[in-house]
């Protein structure tokens, strides 16, 4: 896999973001690419549940979003107001679902749900992207550990 990273940083933000293709190997390669830009960023305290949600995202896009061909991209964004952003964006058409109870499977965003601050879906074209947040206070802060 090529090292398509794009970083980016602005004023009170910085982005990092990776293209993958569709296959199973891209969603351990965006769990470490995520780990990596956290643990630069200095956020140890949600690093399992950041990874988590972006492994369920990832597995979605793959499962159900990427059309044969095509890849997702991963975005990462650390935000004014020590707010972390994660971003899977694909190709497919269609919304995802979260799973209720008498459902077998598919409790990916039940579990984004759960972990982070906030999460959603916007519109791309062609698309979708699926995002959550998390506040993470850096290290020193005098605030709690969020959620």
């Amino acid at each position: 896999m090529t090292d398509n990273t794009t970083t980016l940083t602005t004023t009170g933000n910085e982005m990092r973001e990776r293209f993958y293709p569709r296959c199973r190997p891209s969603v351990p390669a965006a769990r470490n690419f995520a780990a990596g830009a956290v643990a630069d960023w200095g956020f140890f305290h949600r690093i399992d549940d950041i990874l988590l949600c972006v492994s369920e995202l990832a597995t979605n896009a793959l499962l159900h979003g990427v059309p044969p061909g095509r890849g997702f991209l991963l975005r990462l964004r650390l935000c004014e107001g020590a707010v972390l952003r994660v971003e899977v964006h694909d190709s497919g058409g269609g919304v995802p679902r979260v799973a209720d109870a008498q459902d077998c499977g598919g409790r990916g965003l039940v579990l984004v749900g759960a972990l982070a601050d906030k999460w959603g879906v916007g519109e791309r074209d062609p698309g979708k992207a699926v995002w959550c947040e998390f506040w993470c206070p850096g290290p020193g802060s005098d605030h709690g550990m969020g959620r």
